[in-house]
C-alpha cells in the first residue's frame, strides 16, 4: 500500500481538531447569548467587535471543514438529509422554547452536503487550477450582491427562499441565522481542498500531527450540537429558579 494510500484511509486529527475548534467557539458563543438573553449579561459578551470577527471565522472555518469532509465520502445525500432531521428536530424544539432557529448551522450543511452530492459530477469538471478563484469570486460577489442589492416577496414561499438564499425578510425569525450565500462557495473551496488532502497531497506534518481535546469535539460536533443550547437553557432556568427562591 502507497504511503499516499495510506494516508487518505486513515482518520486526519487536524482535520477533526479544526471542526471541533469551531464547534468549540459556536457553543461559548451560544453560552454567552443564552447569559445574555435569561441572565441579564452584558451585551458585549455577545457580540462586539472581537466576537462578531471570530463568529464570522468559526462559522466559515465550520462550512469550510464540512466541504473538506464531503471528498471523503460517497455518501453525501444521505449524510445531507440526516443533518436535515436533526436540523428539524432543533427548530422544533426551540421554537417551543421562543428562540426558534429556522435556518441556523445544521440547515444549511445538510442543504450543502445534499445539494452537493447531487451535483459533484459538475464542480469535478471544474479544473482544478482555476477552482478555487472562481469560488473565492463567486463568495466576494454573492457577499456584495447581498449588502447592495434588495430582494423582497409578500409570498409566504418566496419570503421563507429569499432569507434561506441571504436576503433575510421582514417576519423570518432564526437566532442562529447562516444563509446559503456565500456559504455555499467556501463550502465548495472546502471539496476543492479536500481533494489534495485525500489524495495525501499536503505536507506530511498536516497527516500525522496530533492535537489534544479538539479532535474528540470535532468527532461528536453533531451530538454536542444537538445537546448544548437544551443544556444551556435547562442551566439558565435552573439558576433563575434558585435566584428566585433565594
Amino acid at each position: 500500500m502507497s504511503h499516499k494510500t495510506e494516508k487518505k484511509k486513515d482518520r486526519i486529527d487536524i482535520i477533526d481538531a479544526l471542526r471541533g475548534l469551531a464547534v468549540t467557539l459556536m457553543v461559548v458563543h451560544h453560552a454567552m447569548f443564552i447569559a445574555m438573553t435569561y441572565l441579564g449579561a452584558p451585551r458585549y459578551l455577545y457580540s462586539n467587535p472581537v466576537i462578531d470577527v471570530l463568529q464570522a471565522f468559526f462559522a466559515g472555518l465550520f462550512v469550510c471543514i464540512s466541504g473538506v469532509s464531503s471528498r471523503f465520502s460517497r455518501g453525501n445525500v444521505e449524510r445531507g438529509a440526516i443533518v436535515i432531521v436533526f436540523a428539524v428536530i432543533i427548530t422544533y424544539v426551540t421554537t417551543r422554547m421562543n428562540m426558534p432557529i429556522n435556518f441556523g448551522v445544521l440547515h444549511l450543511l445538510g442543504s450543502l452536503m445534499i445539494f452537493y452530492g447531487l451535483t459533484r459530477k459538475f464542480w469535478d469538471k471544474i479544473p482544478r487550477k482555476v477552482a478555487p478563484l472562481i469560488y473565492i469570486i463567486l463568495g466576494v460577489a454573492s457577499a456584495v450582491a447581498r449588502s447592495l442589492i434588495s430582494f423582497s416577496s409578500d409570498n409566504l414561499i418566496g419570503r421563507d427562499m429569499l432569507s434561506v438564499l441571504g436576503w433575510r425578510q421582514s417576519g423570518f425569525t432564526s437566532l442562529d441565522y447562516q444563509p446559503i450565500l456565500p456559504a455555499i462557495f467556501v463550502f465548495l473551496f472546502g471539496t476543492w481542498a479536500g481533494q489534495y488532502i485525500k489524495e495525501g497531497e499536503f505536507p506530511d506534518w498536516f497527516y500525522k500531527m496530533k492535537v489534544p481535546f479538539f479532535p474528540f469535539v470535532g468527532r461528536n460536533a453533531l451530538a454536542i450540537y444537538m445537546i448544548h443550547q437544551p443544556v444551556f437553557f435547562g442551566i439558565a432556568t435552573l439558576i433563575l429558579w434558585v435566584g428566585a427562591r433565594g
